[in-house]
């Protein structure tokens, strides 16, 4: 891709600018993106399903018959697992199902993702995205004007703007970013990407590592 447009908010010329060949045209690896979006998704799982065992079902505690001469089976309690109202054998249990990759291949597939969209031409560059008032309509009318008015976006800034995250945040399919919580499952779930011209320095800076000797530039 090399260099690309900025525009203004009104859909207007304002120059261009060069993308790191290392991050927007690095070799895609769907398995390092597959990867990512599992750890992502399953840290957010709450793990909070329980179930009671023998020992924690109340009550029980009196054996249901007598050992022996019963011509019945020989039974403890009625909180074992064979009996109605029992506990539960092998049940699920509050866990943490977070698991960790190394910050190398998460940031692998973070540029793979990037360069996803970049080859994709989904990937638009604005000058900045100014936004004096609280006002989802004043969003709206920005992303009409730059032809994303009917697609899902994601707009990553480089910095807080309480304005814009506010008022964005009511339009169904947009979503806001900061270049700090920039994620491979974000720019997978949107068709496009809004970068100002401050968040793809910020993604670079974020991004760039040297390259080793003997490795090219599309981290191959």
């Amino acid at each position: 891709m090399g260099s690309v447009e900025v525009m203004t908010i009104e859909n207007k010329k304002a120059g261009s600018l060069e993308l790191s060949p290392g991050i927007f045209e690095a070799k895609v690896k769907p398995d390092l993106l597959h990867a990512e979006v599992r750890r992502q998704l399953a840290r957010r799982r709450a793990g909070t399903h329980s179930t009671k065992n023998r020992s924690t079902v109340s009550g029980g505690g009196a054996k249901p018959w007598r050992q022996k001469g019963t011509g019945r089976a020989r039974q403890g309690t009625t909180r074992a697992p064979q009996w109605a109202g029992g506990g539960a054998v092998f049940g699920p249990v509050p866990r943490s199902y977070e698991h960790k990759l190394p910050k190398k291949v998460r940031s692998a597939a973070l540029r793979s993702a990037l360069s996803l969209r970049c080859g994709e031409g989904a990937i638009t560059v604005v000058d900045a995205l100014p936004l004096d008032e609280f006002k989802t309509r004043r969003v709206r009318e920005m992303l009409g004007a730059l032809a994303l008015a009917d697609k899902s976006v994601l707009i990553v800034i480089d910095g807080a703007d309480e304005k814009l995250e506010r008022s964005a945040r009511n339009l169904p399919g947009v979503a806001v970013v900061r270049v700090a919580g920039l994620n491979v499952y974000d720019v997978l779930r949107h068709e496009s990407l809004l970068l100002t011209r401050g968040a793809v320095a910020g993604i670079e800076a974020r991004l760039q590592r040297s390259t080793r000797p003997g490795e090219g530039e599309n981290g191959s």
